[in-house]
């Protein structure tokens, strides 16, 4: 029983699923018919009867036959073929063969696609002929307008068109026999050819139109600014030669010759109203002209240059000669009393190697500039190098000079430091004397001594001859270090002791009561019988601040209010 409803359920289960699979095919097959149908109903038989208006001669009589031959065997052969196949697949899917019936409606959805391919080609064909015959229509409207204008415009100012004239008008001639083409193309039905035609006029008659507009712009350009600059530039050519200018370097004659040659080369071109590079070419020469004009006046602006500064120069080298003279003399006076570094010194003779060299160069230039065989413009780069480096080394020159007079300066300097050092130690001395303190520290004494020891250093330098400054900075640099830290040691002395003698007579008052204490100020009196004020100091102070936190404070408050 079990095994029957299992095959009952299994035949319910596969019936099921075949009638959804059957639907979907079934709803392929609708698509299919659907866009049979769309295909049939496309009004191709509408837009073919357009081209009945037009010339049914030649090309488009040809063409329409073509489209509908085409038509009549779509409408009459391949889509009723279509039918038998169409039946084919729906018999497959009512006998569940959908495999098969997949590929027929591959099949038939092919053969629709290519039917598609053919109608929207015979449609585009079409609109493309009826489109070509409106736009030929509008376009030559206005192409005639502009055909007109030209040969008026060409009538009217052939003058300003120079030779050019003749091909602009037979140019003009041409485009007349192309709208003789486009009649006969017309009239005999080839719109498709004509379009070509008008695109030929239309693309000749702009070119016709850019030449009217350039040419007459082009030939004044060419005829007259060009040679008149020309002439500017070989006029002031000659002035200048007249005037002494060397101007060999600059070719300007050659170069004037061959831009003579490229500007009759563009004319040429010009009357043969081929202007494609030609403004090009008239800007290239332009530029040309504008580089020759500012080489010559490089030149003038080089002899000015000359002119206001070869005396100037001379007088600058002069002095600079006479200045390295001073500075080797005032160094050698200097070098009896004081020891100068030897680059110091290097760079003293390399002064005077570069003035040397500079003067043999300042003579050469000026024999040149005398003998006018060197472009003004070398020479004034020459001459400008020569007042550059002159100024370099008059900078230097004065550097060394400070520099001399400072080992002067520097020696006052020191000694005047020496004595103020001398001073301070004074000034450590009389403050231990009025501190009345009971003795000095061993360490104390030998600070003492390097002091003055440091001083003496510095001194006995001063007085070495030739006298080292490097040497002198050195040591005193070490003597004010030490000075320092003796007045700074000396100050901090005093205040200990002053301060020790009160933190133990302050803490007097806890010796009987507290052990520690009086252990405490014992060790600290011990330490400044020894005078290690400091440690007497640090343990005096420790004791109390166990006892009394703050003392310390108290007491360096009452020194101060003291004080």
């Amino acid at each position: 029983m079990e095994y029957i409803i299992g095959i009952i359920f299994l035949i319910i289960i596969l019936f099921v699923t075949g009638f959804f699979i059957k639907k979907k095919y079934f709803k392929v097959m609708d698509r299919l018919e659907s866009w049979k149908i769309d295909l049939t109903d496309r009004p191709v038989l509408d837009e073919m009867s357009k081209v009945k208006q037009l010339n049914m001669n030649g090309q488009t009589e040809e063409l329409f036959e073509r489209w509908r031959n085409e038509w009549d065997e779509i409408v009459t052969v391949r889509l009723p073929n279509l039918e038998e196949l169409l039946f084919d697949a729906e018999e497959y899917i009512d006998k569940y063969r959908f495999r098969r019936a997949a590929e027929i409606q591959q099949t038939i959805g092919g053969k629709l696609q290519e039917i598609e391919d053919s109608i929207t080609k015979i449609l585009d064909e079409l609109n493309n002929l009826v489109g070509s015959e409106e736009k030929n229509r509008v376009e030559m409207e206005h192409l005639t307008e502009v055909y007109r204008d030209s040969k008026k415009t060409l009538l009217a100012h052939r003058h300003s068109f120079g030779k050019s004239e003749k091909n602009l008008e037979k140019y003009l001639d041409e485009v007349s026999s192309k709208f003789r083409d486009f009649a006969d193309k017309t009239e005999d039905g080839d719109y498709l050819e004509a379009r070509e035609v008008v695109l030929t006029i239309k693309n000749k008659l702009e070119m016709i139109k850019k030449c009217m507009e350039m040419i007459p712009q082009y030939l004044i350009e060419c005829q007259s600014i060009l040679p008149a600059q020309f002439y500017e530039v070989n006029e002031g050519y000659r002035e200048m030669t007249q005037q002494g200018y060397y101007l060999e370097h600059l070719q300007l004659e050659e170069e004037v010759e061959n831009l003579e040659r490229d500007l009759a080369e563009m004319i040429a071109y010009i009357e043969e109203a081929n202007i494609d590079n030609i403004g090009e070419g008239i800007n290239g020469i332009k530029d040309k002209v504008d580089e020759l004009f500012d080489l010559m006046e490089k030149e003038v602006n080089a002899r000015h240059f000359i002119i206001q500064h070869e005396k100037q120069t001379a007088g600058i080298l002069d002095a600079a000669l006479s200045e390295g003279e001073n500075l080797k003399a005032e160094t050698v006076h200097i070098q009896q009393s004081y020891h100068i570094a030897e680059n110091e010194l290097e760079m003293q003779r390399h002064l005077e190697v570069q003035l040397s060299s500079l003067y043999k160069r300042f003579e050469i230039l000026t024999e040149k500039i005398k003998q006018n065989d060197t472009a003004q413009s070398f020479l004034s780069e020459e001459l400008g190098e020569i007042k550059d480096e002159l100024d370099s080394i008059q900078e230097e020159q004065r550097s060394f000079g400070i520099k001399l007079q400072a080992l002067r300066k520097d020696e006052l300097a020191a000694r005047e430091k020496v004595n103020e050092l001398i001073k301070r130690i004074g000034e450590s001395s009389r403050i231990l004397s009025k501190s009345n303190i009971p003795g000095l520290p061993q360490e104390y004494k030998y600070l003492f001594e390097d002091a003055k020891e440091s001083i003496q250093h510095v001194t006995l330098r001063l007085e070495e001859n030739p006298l080292n400054i490097s040497s002198v900075h050195q040591y005193l640099e070490i003597a004010v270090l030490t000075v320092d830290k003796l007045l700074n040691t000396t100050t901090e002395m005093v205040e200990n002791v002053a301060l020790a003698e009160k933190v133990i007579q302050y803490g007097n008052r806890y010796r009987r009561n507290y052990p520690s204490i009086a252990k405490g100020l014992n060790d600290a009196e011990a330490s400044f019988r020894k005078y290690d004020y400091r440690g007497a100091l640090e343990q005096a102070a420790t004791s109390i601040e166990e006892i009394d936190p703050g003392a310390l404070k108290k007491i360096e408050s009452i020194l101060n209010n003291e004080e």
